[in-house]
């Protein structure tokens, strides 16, 4: 299907929801043709569609992945805080130019996955209910030319368990497979971080 035969399906879903009584505001129907024109532009589809935190200058990433990770570490969420922050009128701080130069649009698009490009060390620490996705090459031997090739399988975070030994922590994780099995990754900061990933696919509800 080309870009232009994708916006006429999408403006036909516009007006069925209008017919239906559930029509979209005019901030979903931007939300939705802002992300069909970054395909159009891509020529690749979804998965390439350009990272938000791109769009930042390197003085804006810095303090906004501060921002973030400070938020984290107490167990908030940064997004929340943000749209809290621009509900009550109140400064936000150094990312204060989130809401004054890019908006709500901008922090829409944001999803977890964006992180992964800027972050030498997780900004964004793992949470129950998370979707990610793991390498096959996290419980086998496995070659790109090999008989066993790397795969990523979808599953879903159900525990997380940070373990303090002195100066020295690790965080293990216990993930459910779409089959219902069971696994655990040790380590999963520390020396598994490369076998799984916040993918397009592994976040989607």
């Amino acid at each position: 299907m080309s870009p232009d035969e994708m916006k006429a399906v999408l403006q036909a879903a516009f007006d069925r929801c209008d017919i239906a009584s559930c029509p979209l505001c005019d901030t979903q129907k931007e939300i939705l043709l802002q992300v069909l024109e970054q395909i159009k532009g891509s020529h690749t589809g979804v998965s390439d569609i350009a990272n938000p935190l791109d769009e930042l200058t390197k003085e804006e990433l810095q303090a906004f992945l501060e921002f973030v990770k400070a938020q984290e570490e107490q167990n908030r969420s940064w997004k929340a805080q943000l749209l809290n922050d621009w509900l009550n009128e109140n400064d936000s701080g150094g990312v204060q130019f989130i809401r004054d130069r890019y908006g709500l649009l901008w922090l829409n698009r944001i999803e977890p996955y964006h992180f992964d490009k800027y972050s030498t060390e997780d900004v964004l620490k793992l949470k129950l209910g998370d979707r990610i996705e793991i390498c096959n090459a996290v419980w086998e031997w496995v070659q790109d030319n090999g008989p066993c090739t790397p795969e990523w399988y979808s599953c879903i975070v159900i525990k997380v368990d940070t373990i303090g030994d002195g100066d020295s922590s690790s965080t293990n994780g216990i993930v459910r497979f779409y089959n219902g099995a069971e696994f655990e990754i040790q380590g999963m900061y520390e020396w598994n971080r490369v076998y799984w990933r916040r993918g397009s696919e592994g976040v989607r509800p």
